[in-house]
């Protein structure tokens, strides 16, 4: 395998969802997994920041197009539209995210 991509992204979940958040991932759906795997995800990870309830994602990927092709699959929809009840989303469902750029790395 290549140098994997190191993708990392900041969500919002809304006030007091933090345990729903946790519980919904303690019991991902297993279709979900077998998607994001298959279209070349490594090392996900998603972390809370408490104090203004950020949720911060970081992911290792194989290839920026099949890693683009997760968002049109029917379990990664339907996954959107399950959680949308409980973070900021776009009119699609999916969470509204902000990109963020790597200023140091370490190996």
């Amino acid at each position: 395998m290549n140098d994997l991509i190191r993708k990392a992204f900041v969500m919002q979940l809304n006030e007091s969802c933090k345990a729903e958040y946790k519980k919904r991932h303690d019991e991902i759906w297993p279709e979900l997994v077998d998607v994001l795997k298959s279209h070349g995800g490594h090392n996900y990870s998603i972390f809370l920041n408490e104090e203004t309830n950020q949720l911060f994602g970081y992911v290792e990927i194989e290839s920026e197009e099949r890693w683009g092709r997760v968002a049109n699959t029917e379990t990664c929809q339907k996954w959107w539209a399950y959680m949308q009840d409980i973070m900021a989303t776009n009119p699609d469902n999916s969470p509204l995210s902000v990109t963020l750029d790597s200023v140091f790395y370490l190996t």
